[in-house]
């Protein structure tokens, strides 16, 4: 019988040499964690960045699609109010000719005729329904006599010298004006007041001359 001895627990490597198993093991790789840590905590700062980016990009996509709503909302909203706006230019027209229509017929009062009288009553009937219906629909009459000229609403035909108003004040609406909300459809068409002979000055209102 072959008789093993033991290893003497006293037997260590000398300094400087590497026993067996331990140089097996460096060659298996095992030992080095610094060596597999440094690829590992390479590849964990790229999917945080990648993971950052994505976020980002997220975020933005979000917030294009908030303001594309918002915008749609809108431009919705705007053509709905103003939907009209070419079929009220055209109907302005029938409120100008009721509106002159009215304004030189006799008062009914004084007509003797029972089918005149009628004719007037009617037509003038037929006037306040009308602008009913364009007050319902927010198109609003532009009547500014005794007010301040505005260049947004009113269109100045020509200049009369006064001294019962102040300069740039209206003193006549040649032709009602209309807005649909707060847009104009059709601007005011006016005379101003200027000041008379050795009256104060004041800046003239553009002045249509080719009307």
């Amino acid at each position: 019988m072959v008789k093993m001895n033991k290893p003497d627990e006293n037997d260590k490597p000398a300094e400087g040499e590497a026993s067996q198993t331990e140089t097996t093991k460096a060659e298996a790789g095992e030992g080095t964690p610094a060596a597999e840590a440094g690829p590992a905590e390479t590849a964990g700062r790229d999917l945080e960045a990648a993971l950052a980016e994505t976020k980002d990009q997220l975020l933005r996509t979000l917030a294009d699609m908030e303001n594309l709503r918002a915008r749609s909302a809108r431009e919705q909203e705007q053509a709905r109010k103003f939907a009209i706006a070419d079929f009220a230019r055209a109907v302005l027209t029938v409120a100008d000719n009721l509106h002159r229509a009215v304004g030189s017929a006799p008062d009914p009062e004084s007509v003797a005729d029972e089918p005149t009288k009628r004719l007037i009553e009617g037509v003038a009937l037929t006037e306040r329904e009308l602008a009913a219906v364009l007050e319902r629909h927010h198109i609003q009459k532009i009547d500014p006599v005794g007010e301040k000229f505005s260049h947004d609403l009113h269109q100045a035909m020509f200049e009369v010298e006064t001294a019962e108003h102040p300069p740039g004040t209206v003193v006549e609406v040649l032709q009602i004006g209309y807005r649909l909300h707060d847009r104009l459809l059709r601007p005011a068409m006016v005379s101003v007041a200027k000041a008379g002979v050795g009256g104060e000055g004041c800046a003239p209102p553009r002045v249509d001359t080719q009307a």
